[in-house]
């Protein structure tokens, strides 16, 4: 994990408490130290208190979903998380992956017919019902979240 130094997010407004890039390999191991550093963040700057489980969840399914089908769990490539704590709209969350993006309208909902049963296709159900805003940007290669 590492931290960009420089804004990979354009973020609106002036009044941001914070905001930090980092650039993680292609590998489902880097989850974890990112959510974690970004709970130990939001607890710090006491952005969305008491929403502690909405973002975990919905940090870990982007990035996992951003390394396994953005970049194939190719290792060679990185996905980017920005999140910037602002106080009129709370944590702001984008995670960004180089793939070929997809059309999220094309996702099969989770809960209706035979998909009750499958095992994966979860994530982005996931994130839309624990998120308050969720927006897919450059083609599906980029998800805003954010949580107030």
């Amino acid at each position: 994990m590492t931290d960009s130094g420089n804004s990979q997010c354009a973020f609106e407004g002036k009044k941001l408490k914070v905001q930090v890039d980092i650039t993680i390999t292609a590998h489902l191991e880097s989850i974890s130290p990112v959510v974690q550093a970004i709970l130990a963040l939001a607890r710090e700057m006491k952005c969305a208190v008491g929403k502690e489980f909405e973002i975990e969840t919905a940090v870990r399914e982007s990035l996992a979903n951003a390394i396994r089908h953005g970049c194939g769990e190719d290792s060679s490539k990185r996905v980017e998380c920005c999140v910037a704590c602002d106080e009129a709209h709370g944590m702001l969350i984008v995670v960004r992956d180089p793939g070929p993006g997809f059309d999220p309208a094309s996702i099969p909902n989770p809960i209706v017919g035979d998909n009750i049963y499958s095992n994966h296709g979860r994530g982005i159900y996931l994130i839309n019902q624990l998120m308050d805003e969720v927006r897919f940007e450059r083609g599906g290669r980029e998800i805003h979240m954010r949580k107030q």
